[in-house]
């Protein structure tokens, strides 16, 4: 009876045994589905980020475009608006821009004292806790004391650690002020005894761009030895056109945000482009390439640098000692809109602005050499062949950089060498990523400290928090894929050599890739994108269902729409520049003349009936004046069906 009872259990714990396996077994292999379909998430995330930075780098390209031609066709014009904007430019000394604004009694906001002291911190912080508005009076003087500071510092700030002073380096904060309060909570407000680097990209893309901007200003103003700032791709007038933070100015600071747009121009060019840490450690926001010359960056006129989107002009190319004798300048305003001087543009010569374009826009990757920068269009991808030749070069150990965000909020590559740090948590998507800072010690290893932000979806289980950021994700997808339906119907057809509305999953991937240009793995992703019949065929008109740009003119040819909707961003810029009365409207003859440059360098192939026929139907009361940026914000993308995917049925693995 003994024998046969244990001999019982001794069956049944075996079988609890693999029953328990195989629970394990099952979970594991379920969280990493959940794994995958989350990392397939922040691939469209950023695959399509990437592409849009690289829209706006070809834009530059047309602005140097633009100059040539629009230069010289409208030169009257343009001397016309020289004269009306003179004023502009002499609007320079503390008088024009700070004690000329009055602060009410009324305004209820915080009021710094100058000059300033940890207290104002303190105010400012609780200010911003409440959304309280800091009045644009205190917002000018601030931003104009850190430029009067900024322009004594060197291009790259020496700092030095021990074990008393450890030094915190933060990534990209994006505008997301509730990432810097949680940083601040974690690892203390900067002090003497607690210094920072904030290595770039304050800004953009979050609806807090400037309360970060003015909190790190005064914290530097007050530290201006123990808090370090570098500039990043982002502190830059021309992004901050497309990616949101001129347009919160101009929100927040309605009556003078225009100045503050003005200085912060000013005061991005005199940031310092990085900070080396112990003699050993080089911070930096994008990377480098096999040609960075750190000597020749130390000697750069960083303050020429307005914007890295605009190139050389070809006197600089040609020859950079000459290029004090070039003809009128003409650049742009911080609303975007050309502006001249009458005196040449100052800026960089071409291997010097290329030397800067690397270090704020470069990405490592694990591939041996340098070669182009596809995914954004600018600077390059490193190999560690690369970053071991240039730290080696310069007697370096470590590289620290930022610029690309990473689901744990930092990653190390290429042997240890190269450290990206991203502090904006839930980047893309709530739940999508991990903020992180850095605590560097002389003879220690770096120390990584990681947080998220923690709202209502982020006590989500982790099954519902995938789901959002895969509906989100195939959302934007979806829109990028409308926007291209009639490249991508021809592309599908030359395929169909059979004429059956179907291909095979590597013919439909091949041309999603060719078209779209976006490096996805286009095979998982295609159960939720298209449908496939039992025989693993792709119905490829599928690729549009449940989805349509809305036409306010149906008159309008679908190519045309299509086109205006992908390139409506661009378009609201490049036609914002020629907005010179700042009022939305611009002229009929300005549609078309800027129609066909836009049209001859991006080589987009409009008939010009169809935008002679647009321009006069955009014009709804016959005044010779259209309201282009109402007519573009009134093309968007419908989802016919926000409930395409379900959890549980339709998935991104």
């Amino acid at each position: 009876m003994g024998c046969s009872s244990s001999s019982t259990k001794t069956r049944k714990s075996e079988t609890s045994l693999k029953a328990a396996l195989i629970i394990q077994n099952w979970y594991r292999g379920y969280k990493a589905r959940l794994k995958a379909r989350q990392h397939y998430a922040l691939t469209i995330f950023q695959s399509i980020e990437y592409a849009d930075e690289q829209g706006q780098m070809q834009l530059s390209t047309f602005f140097s475009f633009m100059f040539e031609n629009y230069a010289h066709v409208h030169k009257e014009e343009l001397e016309l608006r020289n004269q009306s904007l003179e004023s502009e430019q002499d609007m320079r000394d503390r008088h024009d821009y700070v004690d000329l604004i009055d602060v009410p009694d009324s305004y209820n906001g915080p009021r710094l004292q100058f000059p300033l002291t940890c207290t104002d911190i303190d105010l400012l912080l609780e200010a911003f806790k409440e959304q309280q508005i800091l009045h644009a009076h205190y917002v000018l003087e601030v931003l104009f004391e850190t430029k009067k500071v900024l322009k004594q510092m060197p291009n790259f700030t020496h700092v030095q650690t021990s074990p008393s002073k450890e030094l915190t380096i933060c990534g990209d904060l994006h505008g997301k002020l509730d990432d810097l309060f949680m940083i601040f909570y974690k690892n203390g407000l900067p002090s003497e005894s607690n210094p920072y680097v904030f290595n770039g990209d304050f800004v953009d893309r979050g609806k807090n761009s400037i309360e970060i901007l003015i909190i790190l200003c005064v914290s530097f103003l007050v530290y201006p030895n123990d808090l370090h700032l570098n500039r990043g791709n982002h502190e830059d007038f021309m992004m901050n056109l497309r990616y949101g933070f001129t347009k919160e100015i101009l929100h927040k600071y309605k009556l003078h945000g225009k100045r503050i747009l003005q200085i912060l121009e000013e005061l991005y060019a005199w940031l310092p482009i990085g900070t080396i840490v112990d003699n050993e450690i080089l911070v930096i926001h994008g990377g480098i390439s096999e040609t960075t010359d750190l000597n020749l960056l130390h000697r750069v006129e960083r303050n020429k640098m307005k914007s890295v989107l605009i190139p050389p002009t070809e006197t600089n190319r040609d020859n950079d000692t000459d290029s004090k004798h070039n003809k009128v300048g003409v650049t742009f305003n911080a609303h975007g809109r050309i502006k001249t001087n009458g005196s040449p543009i100052e800026h960089l010569p071409k291997h010097e602005w290329e030397q800067i374009i690397d270090i704020l826009w470069s990405d490592p990757r694990g591939k041996n050499g340098c070669f182009p920068n596809t995914g954004r269009g600018g600077g390059c991808y490193f190999g560690p062949d690369v970053t071991s030749k240039i730290l080696n070069k310069y007697q370096l150990k470590m590289l620290i950089r930022s610029h690309e965000c990473k689901p744990e909020g930092y990653e190390i590559c290429h042997d240890g060498k190269v450290v990206t740090i991203f502090s904006a948590s839930n980047y893309y998507e709530e739940g999508s990523n991990r903020g992180a800072y850095i605590k560097l010690c002389s003879g220690t290893a770096p120390r990584f400290f990681q947080y998220q932000v923690t709202k209502a979806t982020c006590f989500q289980p982790l099954r519902q928090r995938v789901y959002t950021m895969e509906s989100s994700a195939i959302k934007i997808l979806k829109e990028r894929v409308i926007s291209r339906k009639s490249d991508l119907i021809r592309a599908f057809q030359l395929q169909d050599h059979r004429k059956s509305g179907k291909l095979s999953l590597s013919q439909w991937a091949f041309c999603m890739e060719n078209i779209l240009g976006l490096n996805l793995p286009w095979r998982s992703l295609s159960s939720n994108l298209v449908n496939i019949d039992k025989n693993g065929n792709v119905e490829y008109m599928s690729s549009f269902q449940n989805i349509h740009i809305e036409k306010p003119v149906q008159e309008a040819h679908s190519t045309l729409v299509e086109t205006l909707y992908r390139y409506r961003s661009d378009l609201e810029i490049i036609f914002n520049a020629i907005d010179t009365d700042h009022s939305g409207l611009i002229s009929i003859e300005e549609f078309r003349a800027m129609w066909k440059l836009f049209s001859a360098h991006y080589h987009v192939l409009i008939d010009d009936s169809q935008v002679n026929k647009l321009a006069n139907i955009m014009d709804l009361n016959k005044d010779g004046s259209i309201d282009f940026n109402e007519f573009l914000k009134a093309f968007y993308v419908v989802h016919r069906y926000e409930d395409l995917m379900k959890p549980g049925v339709t998935n991104l693995g």
